[in-house]
């Protein structure tokens, strides 16, 4: 038996399946799911991210987070956490560059909202210097200042899809063909969540939806707003979703998503339009990684490291700088949206 043969015989069954469904299943079944079963970080993984690329991601993010808790009073107890920490690299690089920062470890109390316990294991060796708690829920974070970084987690929830009809919608279903998995669509109806989206779609138009993404940013914000610090969102998407963006990643390379349920990384834009409204605090101006990242001063940090690098090891260290910043590679698809609290600065980096 596969994840394949389950969803078929699943559907066979009770009917299709909205594609969030699928989603949930392909990335997180207790036996066949992605992040059960496989090692997608790096290189001789499937995917590579930011954090992976160069330390200077890392090193930049836990300045900025430093930067707001000092600029915020140096809270003597605080929740430093990451959403969807990876192998903890982004985490490590965080906790090395603010080492020096008077009283910032010292007050920093450590969690990792990791759903998979396999890489919660992988994390915990990679900070296995350091005293780190884990959650499954970001429901659970304790009531205390909360500092976060969100790297390439609002991507990763499930979406669902629907197709604009003439006045309404149809959402787009995983069902079965002669061949297998296919996509359908479900009967016409209305959608009061997309009434909005009437304004700048038409008929044909696909519009993707996390049911997740607003509970999860609610949850995050409010103990922002209620007992301070920043949030920093950093993901690929743009303010409002049009389009099918869902892909799936397997060695570096498009899979098709039907027939790769387990054994693909499976993601979608983010809208972070939607992140913006569920936020019950203050939210930044949306900004290109790129920018962030040169506003945060990569490129003096890059320089920097340059001095003691030669041969291979510089061109890659100058690629990876190009990298993270360059509009043709991850500095314009990528952007980054902070949280703070009503009345203070926006964190390190962006605007309002």
């Amino acid at each position: 038996m596969s994840l394949q043969d389950e969803l078929i015989a699943r559907i066979h069954s009770n009917g299709p399946i909205s594609i969030a469904d699928y989603m949930a299943e392909c990335l997180f079944h207790p036996t066949y799911g992605y992040y059960t079963t496989h090692e997608p970080f790096g290189t001789a993984g499937d995917f590579i991210t930011a954090p992976e690329i160069s330390q200077m991601f890392g090193e930049l993010i836990g300045l900025a987070l430093a930067q707001a808790w000092i600029d915020q009073g140096s809270p003597t107890s605080f929740t430093l956490a990451e959403l969807g920490p990876g192998r903890g690299t982004l985490m490590v690089d965080a906790l090395r560059a603010t080492a020096q920062v008077p009283g910032f470890h010292d007050a920093a109390q450590i969690v990792l909202v990791e759903a998979s316990a396999r890489l919660q294991e992988i994390q915990a060796h990679s900070l296995s210097g350091y005293n780190v708690s884990f959650t499954a829920d970001a429901e659970t974070l304790p009531d205390a200042p909360l500092y976060f970084v969100a790297n390439e987690f609002f991507d990763a929830l499930p979406v669902r899809q629907f197709v604009r009809t003439r006045t309404q919608w149809r959402e787009r279903l995983v069902g079965l063909s002669d061949s297998g998995l296919s996509f359908g669509l479900g009967p016409e109806g209305r959608q009061p969540s997309l009434d909005h989206r009437l304004d700048d779609t038409q008929e044909g138009d696909i519009v993707e939806t996390s049911p997740q993404m607003a509970p999860i940013c609610a949850t995050l914000t409010s103990r922002i707003a209620r007992f301070g610090g920043i949030g920093l969102a950093i993901d690929y998407g743009d303010w409002r979703s049009l389009g099918d963006t869902l892909q799936a990643m397997e060695k570096h390379s498009f899979a098709d998503v039907l027939s790769s349920a387990g054994w693909a990384d499976l993601t979608a834009h983010v809208d972070f339009e939607t992140l913006a409204a569920s936020a019950v605090c203050a939210h930044s101006r949306l900004t290109t990684q790129g920018m962030f990242l040169e506003r945060l001063g990569i490129t003096d940090r890059a320089r920097a490291l340059a001095h003691n690098l030669k041969g291979e090891a510089l061109d890659r260290h100058i690629a990876a700088h190009r990298r993270l910043t360059h509009p043709e590679e991850m500095g314009n698809l990528f952007k980054a949206l902070g949280f703070f609290p009503k009345g203070m600065a926006p964190p390190p980096g962006l605007d309002v």
